[in-house]
């Protein structure tokens, strides 16, 4: 048991590591608010189109709900599910098109029961992701200026929660977690044409810290035999996280043709102490599903998130108000077949729109996304199962109007879960 809990520890300090040192995205729009912000889903539930409010156990393993931890009250067998994504981007703007990839570690969450109606979960899931980098060509009088945007860096989400189910039909959770992480903003301006003019550089490296409290609750009932819907709802609260950094201005010597920078000739303004609060919104979101037990479940989610309260240092950050809707199922045909191993596997399709928080030139960028997925199980003993789930999301983001960027991308994620007795002493007669 030591050796078990020993490589839990070494694993969850490996995935930190890289969650915090992976720049994990190229979009123009993670520039905006915290960068792009993940949701808190797991590939199951990203193969049904994100639906996890109403969430409980599908396809006959426990699995880890971080969307609402209500759900964590039906973890029976102690539970690790680890994962890893794909994004395969292209951007589009003005008859051009460019085509990005980037692949990372997704996330390493464990469940433990702690007793038949309530278990344990901690964890690590990606917050948000910041890369962008784009020049735009302006004229000041005759002099030409190329200005530079850069971003990258991303923030991460560690969490402790519980569940647990009064009587038969009302579940209760909470997450208490720790958003951290480190952003790098660069903004430059550069005279390609005059060898003799110095380009001048303000760089911002901010590092983030604090506390956030998510809570969820389900209630389940039959309305029909062999059938049981359940009702969900989970919010965060509003909290304030720390941001401590510095602010560079500096200037250099740019060569467009070598295209290579210098080193920073002179230090315009430095300031290593720059410190502010950042107050996170409040987000809710409503959930329900119909299921079959171990054969078939549909559900839908609508969530809500107060994005233009986002402030920073008491500026506000100029966000709009999100939501998103997403719609989805999954489909077991025989999880007791064992002559026709495609019987045992999950089928999963579903649907998603997201109005996002950004909205330029007074048009919204909104997103549109077609997921589907399969929970693969794997050879098993009396104690440990293991399943392999994949889910792929087709979608775009963006328009094309107002000399905006669209994207089209196509990401994969693939998910490791093993449910075990790990924590359960087994009797001998």
């Amino acid at each position: 048991m030591s050796k078990k809990i020993t490589y839990l520890i070494l694993v969850l300090v490996g995935v930190l590591g890289s969650l915090k040192a992976q720049n994990t995205t190229n979009s123009p729009y993670s520039q905006f608010g915290l960068g792009d912000i993940k949701p808190m889903l797991v590939p199951q539930q990203i193969g049904m189109g994100g639906i996890a409010v109403g969430l409980r156990k599908t396809g006959g393993y426990s699995m880890i709900n971080v969307a609402n931890p209500a759900a964590y009250s039906t973890i029976s067998l102690t539970t690790m599910d680890m994962g890893a994504s794909l994004d395969m981007r292209t951007l589009s703007k003005s008859g051009t098109s460019e085509k990005l990839t980037n692949g990372t570690l997704g996330h390493f969450l464990v469940g433990v029961p702690v007793n038949k109606r309530s278990a344990l979960t901690f964890g690590l899931m990606p917050f948000s992701d910041l890369g962008y980098q784009y020049r735009m060509h302006t004229l000041v009088d005759t002099f030409k200026v190329d200005h530079l945007y850069s971003g990258e860096g991303g923030l991460s989400k560690a969490h402790v929660g519980y569940g647990y189910q009064f009587g038969k039909k009302l579940s209760l959770g909470f997450n208490l977690a720790y958003i951290f992480g480190n952003l790098k903003v660069r903004q430059s301006a550069e005279f390609p044409e005059d060898p003799y003019a110095l380009a001048t550089r303000t760089q911002s490296d901010k590092s983030l810290g604090g506390l956030n409290f998510q809570y969820g609750v389900q209630y389940t009932f039959n309305p029909a035999a062999k059938s049981i819907v359940t009702l969900g709802y989970s919010g965060a609260a509003s909290s304030r996280i720390k941001s401590s950094g510095s602010i560079t201005n500096y200037r250099y010597r740019y060569d467009a043709v070598a295209q290579v920078e210098s080193e920073p000739l002179d230090t315009l303004y430095y300031n290593p102490a720059a410190e502010s609060k950042i107050n996170l919104p409040i987000k809710q979101a409503l959930g329900i599903s119909i299921s079959r037990p171990d054969h078939w479940t549909v559900g839908a989610d609508f969530s809500f998130t107060k994005w233009s309260g986002l402030t920073d240092g008491g500026t506000n950050a100029g966000l709009k108000d999100a939501y998103s809707v997403s719609i989805g199922g999954q489909f077991t045909p025989d999880i007791t077949a064992v002559s026709n191993y495609f019987k045992l596997i999950d089928y999963s399709i579903g649907f998603r729109y997201d109005k996002t928080y950004i909205n330029i030139n007074n048009t919204p960028i909104n997103q549109y996304a077609l997921s589907f997925g399969m929970g693969l199980p794997l050879p098993a003993n009396r104690s440990t199962f293991y399943k392999i789930n994949l889910a792929g999301e087709l979608g775009k983001r963006g328009s094309l109007s107002n000399g905006l960027v669209k994207e089209n991308y196509l990401t994969i994620h693939l998910g490791f879960v093993i449910n075990d007795r790990w924590f359960i002493k087994t009797k001998y007669d």
